[in-house]
């Protein structure tokens, strides 16, 4: 009992180190498929599921208008041999307006067990991003702005970040900064190079058997950046007979989804989403389409989490 108190201990002092470091924030890359793509934002994930796991994940923001986000996430992990130690590799690309970045973070994490049923996971990533801006796509409100005759050309920063991981078969919670380490980042409101800000993520989800061939899993990510209001994804999806996948998502002040997605072949499964803007900005865009394809190989351990459903 003495151990189990002092890992619980230990996991609300990582806690509370994470939080006054998340104070500051930038817009990083957004996904209505967090829940499957859970590494991205937070490195305490990596290995937890007990085997190999892999996706590839493209989104296409605000259809119609020209310079929107576009987004493409490739991702890999598992556990060593010492499965309490998981290790991955998550790249990203993301482009918006005239400019392109590139994330590349290695990932690892520990995993330590709380009781038979629960365990905590502790992850660092640590990579680079790379950031590209070519002035001389789109039109901006100073021309005569010196800093916009010079582009930037693969200007590297490094990238550190952290997050915990406490979950069950049934229930997973989160917290995790992706990157402590302030950097340059293109600003398509301001139209100009900023220095970016961190952020401070949350995530919870639960699995529920409703029947017996149906389950429910409620999921919740929120995000804390400074100088912006607090931003909340909350979605609701219903997995039938192990196959298929239908939901929806709510961003706040922001959008609804539609989710819906199917496991095949046993070990893929494919997912898609469609995004309904529901601020002004509706008037301007044909939404948003993701579609995520994930693969896990087939687990040696007999005590594979089920459902996998996250």
């Amino acid at each position: 009992m003495k151990i189990l108190n002092l890992v619980n201990v230990k996991f609300w002092l990582f806690i509370g180190c994470l939080i006054p470091l998340a104070t500051y924030a930038q817009q990083d890359p957004q996904y209505t498929h967090y829940m499957y793509n859970t590494m991205s934002v937070n490195p305490g994930y990596t290995g937890s599921i007990g085997s190999l796991e892999a996706n590839v994940l493209y989104r296409s923001q605000w259809v119609g208008v020209d310079g929107a986000p576009e987004t493409q996430n490739f991702g890999i992990h598992s556990p060593l041999s010492n499965e309490r130690i998981g290790v991955g590799l998550d790249i990203t690309n993301d482009k918006i307006g005239p400019s392109s970045e590139q994330f590349i973070n290695g990932n690892f994490s520990y995993t330590i067990p709380v009781t038979y049923k629960t365990k905590l996971a502790l992850g660092v990533k640590a990579g680079a991003r790379i950031l590209n801006i070519d002035w001389t796509k789109g039109t901006f409100k100073n021309q005569s702005d010196v800093l916009l005759n010079n582009n930037i050309d693969n200007k590297l920063m490094p990238s550190l970040g952290a997050g915990a991981y406490y979950y069950s078969n049934r229930w997973y919670v989160g917290l995790s900064v992706p990157n402590f380490i302030r950097s340059d980042y293109y600003d398509d409101i301001e139209e100009a190079v900023l220095s970016d800000e961190l952020h401070y993520y949350l995530m919870a989800g639960y699995v529920m058997d409703l029947s017996r061939s149906i389950k429910f899993k409620p999921a919740f990510l929120g995000k804390v950046v400074a100088g912006a209001p607090f931003i909340f994804d909350v979605s609701a999806n219903f997995l039938f007979n192990e196959v298929f996948t239908a939901g929806v998502s709510y961003r706040w002040d922001d959008s609804v989804s539609a989710i819906a997605g199917f496991n095949f072949m046993q070990n893929f499964f494919v997912g898609y989403s469609y995004d309904y803007t529901t601020t002004d900005f509706q008037k301007y865009n044909d939404g948003t389409h993701e579609i995520i394809l994930r693969y896990q190989a087939t687990s040696k351990s007999n005590r594979i989490k089920s459902p996998r459903f996250f």
